[in-house]
């Protein structure tokens, strides 16, 4: 008889043989305690590996009644330890059942956006847009034109989408959804998991459910002294700690210390050991096989320790040769003799499945052929049909991780790096296959890269520069979170080998580096990359270094970040070359140097292929902002155009946005009457993305063409809003630029004091970020009219005219300052 049918009845005995009556006991009693208000209800069931954790999840979900609704979130899949995909797992599994989660599809779509900003919000990438009533929608109504994945923009579709007018007043009035454009993608995350509970909460009124989180371990390895865990956990202890109306059922090896974190959770976790069976339990378990002969039953239930998975595996060993006497000694015997009675060939295609994380028919048909092994559907089934093979989403599967011990005992360091590269290949000619990668829900799109990197960094054979190019292919493809399970098993497997190449611990730093940006935290990566002055001499390690130096222009340190721009301009060569000559020749306009900036600009442009038109799109704006500070209208106006013809050939929305920005600056200066309609227009897209700087940029545009209007109220009220904007940003000299108009309104409307004060403040700002010598100019000049003799701002214009480089004489630039001022300034000055 097949050992993998026989092995999966001995797996599916009646519960009373099962012997966990204490555990089923808790359940129902915790269960019987559910109410719809109160905190969180947490039962921690605890165990050593193999004992029958697993199984005792499911064995719990099948006695949960229809009454209740359930979800299974397993974290021994690497996927599913990251925030995004988990929250989509439940949503997905809850949705399934009636639950209406509206206002977290909403905001996931904001996080996911906002993670994803190279990605449009369509039914193929937006996740769970299908099974999303509001998502759905939307995205019809939206009859194709991109929707850009804010709140603001979001619930204004919805209005239009949805006919039940109770849904609508609920979304559109929900305080959280409407402060989600003021988020960071930190917190953001935070307010998802919000609301997923909130929504969660309230379908409890109907029907309570049940959570069940198998495998704590797998996110948290090695908890720290005092039971905290490096923060790994902390999105998970946020969502639980939220859930109300229902029992989360967690499984871990050690019991969960969350009280060190917050004693309030010593009130709300129950813990229930699994221990091993006791021997009577055991000796019924193996009478009720069929194992009666009373030597060898008391050898099996001692050797295995009272342990399930032992006594499952002695007990298929057994029927597949009863005449074997042999006496079992230990658990490790046990492993042991149960595989001499496998076929041998199945025997070696466990051990090479071993070495994977997860595998599917396809990975086990690419190791058969490789080593020559059966890759028939027969053994295929066999294989899984073990209960040690848990079976994963998506047709995936995973072997339990003491058979993966036993079985990779017996490969030689030489074979396992070999099947590493074998499967290297495989997921990576997955990833090639769009058709075979997973749809929407909880595992990731990208989630063979991450395999690919996996088993590439195992077989000892793929570079820092392999696996950024796979990191980089998992971010267009909308898989942030799988660059930071990347980030995970590359500092995992640093750990283990300290020796390891440093170009890998670099590419770690990199990819962790440019998540952190993402996030906007630029400390954390200066933090991060504190070593600024070393080579960038491969491209990871110049990927690090801009890294770095957009941490510290963001910072206000623009000298150091223009010094690493040229170091890496100057060593490398191709995409990085491009992206380090565009940073540089930005920050040397803004420090200045137009002659230069323009120079290299028009290198980097010409460097550019048509694959890179949303680049020479960039430069073309850049040129643009730069005669627009120079005060030529005329040539800012063109290159403007042609910027906007850039970004409308590849239909980039963030690029054409920022035009709308720059039409309202310019037109501040040109047409004030149409910049305040451009800057309105331009404040609708940008509120939509979300862009809280050129929102602050957009807003300072309309207060400077109402100044120039004489609406000075409206003025003032529109340089309060962009104040606001700009410091929620963090963009200093954004605010100090609005600092120095706004003085001028203060001129206009006779508080000559105050308005010396205000550019005082701007040019402390411009200098301490190392910019905008043009305009300390400009603010010298203005108080030489004003009649005040100012040594100070004197004394900065002297140092801002050493520093400026415009692409004319000087004298000339002067002149056009001088008109620019008398715009504003009027008959004040």
């Amino acid at each position: 008889m097949p050992i993998g049918p026989r092995y999966r009845r001995v797996s599916a005995l009646p519960r009373q043989f099962f012997d966990r009556e204490a555990a089923l006991t808790a359940y129902d009693e915790a269960l019987r305690g559910v109410r719809p208000t109160g905190g969180p209800h947490l039962l921690n069931i605890v165990g050593i590996g193999g004992i029958g954790k697993s199984r005792l999840l499911q064995e719990l979900r099948n006695r949960t009644g229809e009454q209740y609704r359930t979800a299974h979130l397993d974290l021994q899949i690497p996927a599913l330890r990251q925030q995004e995909d988990a929250l989509a797992v439940l949503r997905t599994g809850f949705g399934g059942q009636g639950v209406k989660f509206d206002r977290f599809d909403i905001a996931y779509a904001v996080l996911w956006q906002r993670v994803h900003p190279q990605l449009r919000m369509d039914r193929s990438s937006t996740p769970f847009a299908e099974e999303s009533d509001v998502l759905s929608k939307i995205l019809d109504d939206a009859m194709g034109f991109p929707v850009f994945g804010t709140a603001a923009g979001l619930v204004r579709l919805t209005d239009r989408a949805l006919s039940n007018r109770q849904r609508k007043q609920r979304i559109k009035n929900d305080p959280t959804l409407q402060d989600l454009d003021n988020l960071t993608n930190a917190e953001l995350g935070y307010a998802v998991s919000y609301l997923l509970a909130e929504e969660l909460h309230e379908a409890s009124r109907e029907r309570p459910f049940a959570l069940f989180v198998d495998a704590y371990e797998a996110l948290v390895p090695a908890p720290l002294p005092g039971g905290k865990s490096f923060g790994a956990d902390a999105w998970l202890r946020d969502l639980l700690g939220q859930l109300q109306g229902g029992l989360t059922v967690v499984a871990s090896r050690e019991p969960l210390q969350w009280a060190a974190y917050d004693e309030d959770w010593a009130a709300a976790i129950r813990q229930v050991p699994v221990e091993g069976m006791p021997m009577d339990a055991r000796l019924d378990l193996l009478s009720a096989a069929g194992i009666t002969e009373g030597g060898r039953q008391r050898s099996m239930a001692e050797a295995s320790a009272g342990v399930p998975f032992y006594l499952h595996l002695a007990i298929d060993t057994y029927h597949q040769n009863p005449a074997r006497l042999e006496t079992t000694i230990t658990s490790e015997h046990i492993v042991q003799r149960f595989l001499q009675h496998v076929p041998p060939d199945e025997v070696r295609i466990l051990e090479l499945l071993s070495v994977a994380r997860t595998f599917d028919f396809g990975a086990f048909r690419a190791l058969g052929r490789a080593f020559n092994l059966p890759t028939h559907l027969l053994t295929w089934e066999s294989l899984t049909a073990y209960s040690f093979a848990y079976p994963l989403a998506q047709g995936w599967y995973r072997l339990h991780q003491l058979m993966v011990a036993a079985l990779q005992s017996h490969l030689s360091p030489a074979v396992r790096r070999s099947v590493h590269a074998r499967l290297r290949a495989y997921w990576e000619e997955v990833v090639d296959r769009p058709e075979s990668l997973p749809d929407r829900g909880g595992v990731s799109r990208s989630a063979p890269l991450r395999e690919a990197v996996y088993h590439g960094l195992h077989a000892e054979e793929i570079t820092a520069e392999q696996i950024h190019a796979c990191a980089d292919r998992g971010m267009a493809m909308g898989g942030r979170q799988a660059v930071d399970g990347i980030v995970r098993d590359l500092r995992d497997h640093l750990a283990a080998r300290p020796g390891a190449d440093f170009s890998l611990r670099e590419a770690a730093d990199c990819l962790e580096a440019e998540s952190l940006l993402a996030l906007g935290d630029a400390r954390a990566v200066i933090d991060l990359a504190p070593e600024v002055e070393r080579e960038a001499g491969t491209p990871v390690s110049a990927r690090l270094a801009l890294a770095a130096a957009n941490a510290r222009r963001i910072a206000g340190e623009s000298r150091i970040a223009a010094q690493i721009f040229q170091q890496v301009w100057d060593e490398q060569s191709g995409p990085v070359r491009i992206s380090a000559g565009f940073c540089l020749a930005d920050i040397r306009m803004w420090q200045g140097d137009f002659a230069a900036a323009f120079d290299l600009a028009a290198s980097v442009h010409a460097m550019c292929g048509t694959e890179h038109r949303g680049i020479r799109g960039d430069v073309k704006r850049l040129l643009h902002l730069g005669h627009r500070f120079l005060l030529d209208f005329d040539g800012a106006g063109t290159l403007m155009a042609e910027a906007e013809e850039e970004y409308r050939y590849t239909a980039d929305p963030f690029g054409s946005a920022n035009i709308l920005t720059n039409r309202a600056e310019l037109l501040a200066f040109t047409d004030p009457e149409a910049a305040v309609a451009a800057a309105a227009a331009a404040l609708e897209v940008q509120r939509e993305l979300g862009a809280q700087h050129e929102i602050g940029k957009a807003y300072t545009a309309m207060a400077m063409a109402q100044l120039r209007l004489g609406a000075y109220e409206r003025s003032a009220s529109s340089f309060l809003s962009a104040y606001a904007a700009l410091d929620r940003a963090g963009y200093r000299s954004g605010r100090a630029r609005a600092d120095m108009y706004r003085a001028f309104l203060l001129l206009r409307r006779g508080e000559r004091t105050e308005c010396l004060t205000v550019l005082h403040r701007a040019v402390a700002e411009f200098e301490a970020c190392d910019v905008y010598p043009s305009l300390v100019l400009a603010i010298h000049r203005a108080a030489v009219r004003l009649g005040a003799d100012d040594p100070e701002l004197a004394a900065a214009a002297a140092r801002a005219r050493a520093g400026l480089r415009p692409l004319g004489p000087l004298d000339a630039l002067e002149r056009r300052t001088d008109a620019m001022l008398s715009l504003f300034l009027g008959a004040e000055a």
